[in-house]
């Protein structure tokens, strides 16, 4: 390929650059794409009540379906014994809901806790789907991971289902905070306090994901500490 040299691109700016209709035609497209980012990024005319009210919504058929996850026998049991080796077959699947049933209602508290909207554009808005499909998975994830336990992947599965709600919560936390959505416009130190949680979190969940696999399936229930710690963390913020 032919490198110009500097003699040769002074003449080609003195007879390219230099005509008026090159100059406008590409001050135009440059304004062209000003405009389409300009409006793309524009507040729209929806009502942050009801997305939020369709995340409420949300919220609730995954805590339903949770509980749904968790199937009767398919036969009749006639003795108390049968009775206990069926709760005894299910017991690992009941601590997962639980597990799950504890992470959906953090990510509900924490939604209310930083996400109070006063507008909203279509970025954002994406953003926050994201978020849903992210938390509408959890059931599924669950239903995975208590049938093959004992595979590496249904534990990454679950493991990154709930890394990547994490991720796409900061990110509509961030995102609406930079535009002004949030209506407690959140400081500098407000938002770094809810940054670093949330890292927190992230990373309980790796060690939560690779402990569970490469020692004991009950190293799931380290899940619970959600709550725990972003309350203490809150506590100490106050």
């Amino acid at each position: 390929m032919e490198v110009l040299d500097e003699e040769d691109l002074e003449k080609f700016r003195e007879k390219y650059l230099a005509n008026l209709d090159v100059k406008k035609k590409l001050e135009d497209k440059n304004k062209g794409f000003s405009k389409f980012f300009e409006s793309f990024e524009k507040n729209i005319d929806i009502d942050p009540g009801r997305l939020l009210g369709l995340t409420d919504g949300i919220f609730g058929m995954v805590m339903t379906l949770l509980v749904f996850s968790l199937a009767l026998p398919g036969v009749n049991m006639l003795t108390e014994g049968q009775f206990v080796v069926f709760l005894e077959s299910i017991a690992h699947n009941f601590g997962l809901t639980i597990v799950s049933f504890v992470l959906v209602s953090s990510f509900w508290v924490y939604h209310h806790e930083f996400i109070k909207i006063n507008s909203l554009n279509l970025p954002y808005l994406w953003i926050n789907m994201s978020f849903l499909a992210c938390m509408s998975f959890i059931p599924f994830s669950t239903s995975i991971i208590g049938i093959y336990s004992k595979f590496l992947m249904a534990d990454m599965l679950f493991g990154i289902n709930i890394f990547l709600t994490i991720l796409s919560f900061l990110a509509m936390y961030l995102y609406g905070a930079d535009k002004g959505f949030l209506e407690n416009n959140p400081s500098r130190k407000e938002k770094q306090y809810a940054v670093n949680t949330f890292i927190i979190l992230m990373g309980l969940t790796m060690v939560v994901n690779l402990l569970d696999y490469h020692f004991s399936e009950n190293f799931i229930y380290l899940f619970l500490l959600f709550p725990v710690i972003s309350t203490i963390r809150d506590i100490n913020y106050k």
